[in-house]
């Protein structure tokens, strides 16, 4: 019994252990940023940095409004396809679905969630952008195909917490 309760303790101080280095290796990461990225926004300005709209670093131009602003459009489009999209998956897996079935549904799920988000970039310019440009025109890249593809990466995760 005592075995059990040591083993427990060990991998109980590895994984604390595991979480405090994590945390470290992030904070050492944010460190080096804001060291080598404040000179640079002291000389421009931090107000001409978040508000400039345009980014041009071989003529010393560095504003990051629209890339905020896309990002913004961006996690909005992939919210609006997603979460109804991973919620009403969820409510046909629990309520609707035979057992079975529910079974490779669930398998596929939690394929899809170990997918690495380059692959899923892959898969949105070989076949999304290509999709969009013939569908809408323009050129494919766009908010819109953006939008899709992160709302296809973001359904496992809200159809599993949909699901509990």
């Amino acid at each position: 019994m005592k075995t059990v309760l040591y083993k427990e303790k060990a991998a109980e101080c590895f994984f604390f252990l595991s979480a405090c280095i994590s945390i470290f290796a992030v904070a050492l990461i944010c460190i080096f940023l804001f060291t080598n990225g404040l000179p640079a926004m002291k000389e421009i300005g931090f107000i001409d940095f978040l508000s400039g709209k345009k980014w041009k670093p071989g003529m010393d131009t560095f504003g990051i409004y629209p890339m905020i602003l896309g990002s913004i459009y961006v996690t909005a489009g992939a919210i609006i396809i997603g979460v109804p999209a991973g919620v009403l998956t969820a409510i046909f897996l629990t309520k609707l679905c035979p057992p079975r079935l529910c079974k490779i549904f669930k398998t596929i799920i939690d394929l899809m969630a170990g997918v690495p988000s380059v692959v899923y970039g892959f898969w949105g310019m070989v076949v999304l952008v290509p999709f969009v440009k013939n569908t809408f025109g323009g050129n494919g890249n766009c908010i819109l195909t953006a939008s899709i593809l992160l709302g296809i990466m973001i359904l496992p995760t809200i159809i599993s917490v949909s699901e509990a």
